[in-house]
């Protein structure tokens, strides 16, 4: 396997495709998963929250938070704002059986707020490229559970706020 990292973009690295198909395969389910990546770098929360079930969820572990619902588009949001040009990275992906596992990056520069569960922090002006793990259950086409282990400590590292964390926040 390469140690170049993927787009899981085909329209920004029409390269990709091919490698990306030879990295996770072709199931349903890795297609889905994929989709809702594109929708994500799409800003298009709507479109991201519809590829969820019903009673399906995301749980966005390193902020502590569930999201239900139409609140599951929240999360598109939050990081669209605070890392406009947000792209993320591919580095593998594994179907087995009714689950989907990706290993990857989040990049970007932090040109917004990032809204966290104990208050907003400031832009930095500061880019990151921070590590991710998703786990994603599907269900008749549908995503059931996402869990999203992002590397926080890094990140808040990477935009500069690991140093004052107090002074970095504002209280809303």
């Amino acid at each position: 396997m390469s140690d170049k990292t993927i787009s899981i973009n085909a329209t920004t690295n029409p390269g990709s495709l091919a490698r990306q198909q030879t990295v996770g395969g072709n199931t349903k389910n890795e297609e889905l998963i994929r989709r809702l990546y594109a929708l994500a770098e799409q800003k298009d929360s709507k479109g991201f929250m519809d590829i969820f079930a019903e009673d399906g969820y995301f749980w966005d572990v390193s902020a502590g938070v569930k999201y239900y619902g139409d609140d599951i588009g929240k999360t598109v949001d939050i990081y669209a704002k605070a890392f406009p040009d947000m792209h993320r990275e591919l580095f593998s992906m594994w179907a087995v059986g009714d689950r989907v596992f990706v290993e990857l990056s989040l990049n970007g520069t932090q040109k917004g707020g990032l809204q966290l569960p104990f208050g907003e922090i400031k832009p930095t002006n500061k880019k990151m490229s921070t590590p991710c793990f998703d786990s994603f259950r599907i269900s008749n086409g549908k995503i059931t559970q996402f869990h999203c282990y992002t590397a926080a400590t890094q990140l808040l590292g990477q935009i500069g706020v690991i140093e004052n964390v107090g002074a970095a926040l504002s209280r809303s």
